[in-house]
């Protein structure tokens, strides 16, 4: 029997992924939590085999529920679940002691994902995600240009953005340039938002 532990802030979302892994006669959901805090707690109190995380929930997130796993109850395999099927959010998942990334869009051939539950060894990944994040290839920026993205992503005016980094607003004017150009936005508000999507930020 495959132990899992459910997170997710959405309640009919966590309903229905429980009623689907019931449905398997060798997954069996030890806990079903809200949010990335109780997972953590759940984790370590429950030891399931497998922690099934939504990636964006209140407090804390997926992202940070599975490193706070991986050091209180390291034998618990995480899989980050999500909506939404972008580059960013795989390349997160990904990061060192990460078990994977899945989207949690239903398809009938391809949910829930065994692999990932009966296979607690190697790294999963939904080849959806994979393309995409393939597809928008290695980030064309800069250190600088990146730091200059961040630091204006407020919306602050370049004159404080310039003073935050202690760089002349020129200078910054030009990251500004060169980032929205390699980004092909019409703004820096929108090369930023293109740039975290692609996963480059």
């Amino acid at each position: 029997m495959i132990r899992i532990l459910l997170a997710d802030d959405q309640h009919l979302v966590r309903g229905a992924l429980a009623a689907l892994l019931d449905l398997e006669p060798d997954f069996e959901v030890v806990a079903s939590v809200a949010d990335g805090a109780a997972a953590v707690a759940a984790a370590v109190a429950d030891r399931p085999d497998i922690a099934l995380l939504d990636i964006e929930m209140p407090g804390v997130d997926g992202i940070t529920a599975t490193a706070e796993i991986r050091a209180a109850a390291p034998a618990v395999r995480v899989l980050i679940l999500t909506t939404f099927g972008r580059p960013r959010y795989l390349r997160r998942a990904m990061a060192p002691g990460r078990a994977g990334s899945s989207s949690r869009t239903p398809r009938p051939s391809g949910w829930p994902p065994r692999s990932a539950t009966c296979t607690f060894a190697r790294t999963v990944v939904d080849p959806d995600l994979a393309v995409a994040s393939l597809s928008s290839g290695p980030s064309p920026l800069t250190g600088r240009e990146r730091e200059v993205l961040r630091a204006g992503s407020d919306g602050a005016a370049v004159a404080a953005v310039a003073a935050r980094l202690m760089q002349s607003e020129g200078t910054v004017r030009n990251y500004l340039s060169s980032a929205i150009g390699k980004t092909g936005a019409r703004n820096r508000v929108e090369a930023t938002s293109i740039a975290r999507d692609l996963g480059w930020l």
